[in-house]
This record gives C-alpha cells, sequence and structure tokens, in this order.
C-alpha cells in the first residue's frame, strides 16, 4: 500500500455510560414513532482521544494480534444500490476474501449494512442507516453463539461450535474516498476486557441480541487510516472463541468526526458485511 505521512488526530469518541441503579443496559432497535427515539437506560460518555493515522504502517495490524487488520482488494461489484444484487454478486466475492486472508475452511455471511452520512436525517430504519458514534463491539460470546444456531442449519450447529471461529466484518468505503466520518479502531492490546466491556441487550420486536457496550479507559490505543478508498478494506474482529489470552478477541469501533477532514469532503458512503468465519483447528 502506499505510504503517506503518519500523524494523529483527534476525535470526540462516545464510550458506554451504564444505568447508575444497577440494572441490566438495554437498547432498543427501533425507534419509537411517540419520541423519533431508540429508548434505552444508559447514556454516552464522550472523551476527546488521540487517533493515530496508521497509513504506511498498517501492515502491523493484524487480526490476531490488534483486532483488526488492513488489505487492498477492489470490490467486483461496485453499485450497492440493491440488496439482492449485494447478497448475489458482492457476497461471494467477500467469502473469498475471507478465505483467503484468515486460512479459514469456511464461512457464512449472515447480513451486511450500507451507511450513508446524511447530516439532519435520522437513522430510523435498514435504507437510512448512518455512522455509529458510539464506541460498541458488535457481538459478545453470548450472541456469537447464538448467531451459529441462528444462521446454521441445526444439524450443523453442534459440530461448528466445537471448531475455532470467529466474527469478522469487512467494511469498506463506496464510491470515494472515507475523509468525513472515517472509521476508528481500538487495539486490543489496550482494552481491558474484564474492565472495559459489558453487555448491552438489543431489543428487537420479536427477540433479542447482545453487544458489548465499551467504558472509557485513558489507556485505549486508537487507530484510524486516513483517506480509505473503495479499493481498501479493513477486517474488524468482533467474536474469537480462542480465549486464552494467545490472540486478539475483538476490537472495539466507532465512527467518528475528524476535525482534519478537508473542507468539502464527500459524505462517508460505506458497506460492512458481518461473517461467521470457522477454522479447521
Amino acid at each position: 500500500m502506499t505510504s503517506s505521512n503518519n500523524y494523529a488526530t483527534t476525535g470526540t469518541l462516545n464510550y458506554f455510560f451504564a444505568p447508575t441503579d444497577g440494572s441490566r443496559p438495554y437498547h432498543n432497535i427501533n425507534v419509537d414513532p411517540a419520541t423519533g427515539e431508540r429508548g434505552r437506560n444508559w447514556i454516552e460518555d464522550p472523551h476527546l482521544v488521540d487517533i493515530e493515522n496508521v497509513r504506511g504502517s498498517e501492515d502491523q495490524y493484524r487480526l490476531d494480534n490488534a483486532g483488526f487488520q488492513f488489505g487492498r482488494q477492489a470490490a467486483k461489484h461496485t453499485r450497492f444500490v440493491d440488496d439482492k444484487e449485494i447478497e448475489q454478486e458482492y457476497y461471494p466475492e467477500c467469502l473469498e476474501l475471507i478465505n483467503k486472508i484468515t486460512g479459514a475452511s469456511s464461512a457464512v455471511i449472515f447480513d451486511h449494512t450500507i451507511r450513508r452520512h446524511r447530516p439532519g436525517e435520522a437513522d430510523d430504519g435498514p435504507q437510512r442507516r448512518q455512522p455509529v458514534s458510539l464506541v460498541h463491539v458488535d457481538q459478545t460470546t453470548a450472541s456469537s453463539i447464538a448467531r451459529v444456531h441462528r444462521h446454521l442449519p441445526p444439524s450443523e450447529a453442534p459440530a461448528m461450535l466445537k471448531r475455532r471461529f470467529q466474527i469478522i466484518n469487512l467494511w469498506r468505503p463506496i464510491s470515494h474516498a472515507a475523509l468525513d466520518w472515517p472509521l476508528a479502531l481500538c487495539d486490543f492490546r489496550s482494552v481491558d476486557v474484564k474492565k472495559d466491556l459489558l453487555s448491552v441487550a438489543l431489543v428487537y420486536p420479536d427477540r433479542e441480541g447482545e453487544t458489548y457496550g465499551v467504558t472509557y479507559n485513558e489507556g485505549h490505543k486508537w487507530k484510524y487510516m486516513r483517506g480509505m478508498e473503495p479499493d481498501e478494506y479493513v477486517f474488524i474482529k468482533c467474536f474469537d472463541s480462542v480465549q486464552d489470552g494467545s490472540v486478539a478477541m475483538l476490537s472495539p469501533h466507532t465512527g467518528f468526526q475528524d476535525p482534519n477532514s478537508p473542507e468539502g469532503a464527500p459524505l462517508r458512503e460505506s458497506i460492512e458485511i458481518r461473517a461467521l468465519v470457522f477454522y479447521d483447528n
């Protein structure tokens, strides 16, 4: 990849502040029509942090040490306007890339999200998703196991759960470079798993999921790659069944407003796919 001058930018990142009454944190996935808000019982905890641009040194950061890994490979599918087309055309090339880079024996993509920054518009539906401005991890151990049961046939899930498996997001900009609202990633080696992560229930109309809210830790080391282009991508580890300390388990992440983004930069557009990734050993 082309190297450029590294520097640190700053960003105000919204961390998670747990309910003071000790109740289980929750977050409704759907907007309340009466208020226009998603119900929740916790508050955001903003902190100004340094965020290092790793362009030119990105090869130092791998899924198994930092919890994320950058790469370059242009997508063959470039329209990103029709969900069925994305599933039929983009999913297969993503699976091929995941297996090639990780060495996995198999992978199953279970969903995708397109995000388009539209200031002043509500993030109130699957077609209107905006960049997420909250430090989070998409899955917990419990929700990762539940994903295997949900997305694999009942006859296969128990055997697959005996293997090493991960949940990995494949994120890339679409249309143009992501100078507006780039993605920040926290190096797992700076995360205190026992103190920094708290399970948050995601309440759907018919079920519950679970993510990790992330509490502030001044030791967190934040990274990003400035001006990621559509032919560049980043893998983000959201779960790893290997939890003996030998590898990164996950990487907290968030979109952020970069004060050094050039004036008039095109508004961010991106796609992330989420995959169950399985290994033979």
